[in-house]
């Protein structure tokens, strides 16, 4: 590929994480286990991506559907966000990674919000590459309460531009995503970055999440370059 074409590094490469659950069944395990083994890869990859160059990597760990799963299951996945966001913060600390999450607030237990709140002010001056987490996420959700924020902000009908809506979404200072990943074989979006992923590439991957390792990025990253944007040109 020539130089004028060749693609740049992305900005921001989006994971969705998806296949723990039959990955321990594979494996004849829990499903927690295969949140747990998945966890662990979460932090390898998106350490990787951003070690890699790139400065903003984003991940789908819990969407707003996801509180519908047993008890139990909620309750452990839970659990390793609080890890994330408490008992790993020293981690991004060390290698100058800024942690924030992208989600609603609505339904999260106040431990959890206290707990991410002082995680992200920890973090808010390191300068490394940040990981956004989307942590009750939902991406028709984030629009919708970004139309809410517009309206309420008193901005007449006339006046809303793309980029006003695009100002109002969750951490809005974050770029679009070049490129979005998804493991397990599925090939489809669910209701993750749909605003972002306007002209976002996308790749599907066969593997299960918790099978991930910063060997990966190293592919994935080779795969963007072979990749020509056009944004609809």
């Amino acid at each position: 590929m020539s130089e004028k074409t060749a693609t740049p590094l992305p900005a921001h490469i989006g994971y969705i994480v998806d296949g723990n659950r039959r990955w321990a069944k594979t494996h004849g395990l829990p499903v927690y286990e295969g949140h747990l083994a998945g966890y662990n890869a979460l932090k390898e990859v998106a350490i990787a991506t951003i070690e890699a160059g790139v400065p903003y990597v984003s991940a789908y760990i819990f969407s707003t559907e996801n509180w519908q799963r047993s008890a139990d299951e909620v309750k452990k996945l839970l659990g390793l966000v609080l890890r994330l966001v408490t008992s790993d913060v020293p981690e991004f600390q060390r290698r100058n990674i800024r942690l924030r999450l992208m989600g609603s607030r609505e339904n999260v237990p106040a431990k959890i919000l206290k707990a991410i709140d002082k995680a992200e002010a920890a973090t808010a001056n390191n300068t490394a590459g940040t990981i956004i987490l989307g942590f009750n996420y939902g991406g028709q959700i984030e629009v919708a309460e970004a139309v809410k924020k517009i309206v309420q902000s008193g901005v007449a009908a006339e006046a809303i531009t793309v980029d006003t809506i695009a100002e109002a979404l969750y951490v809005p200072d974050v770029p679009p995503a070049d490129l979005i990943v998804r493991t397990s074989g599925e090939q489809r979006l669910s209701n993750f970055l749909l605003w972002r992923s306007a002209y976002s590439e996308l790749l599907f991957l066969k593997k299960s999440w918790p099978d991930m390792t910063k060997e990966d990025v190293d592919a994935i990253m080779k795969e963007y370059a072979k990749r020509q944007r056009r944004f609809g040109a």
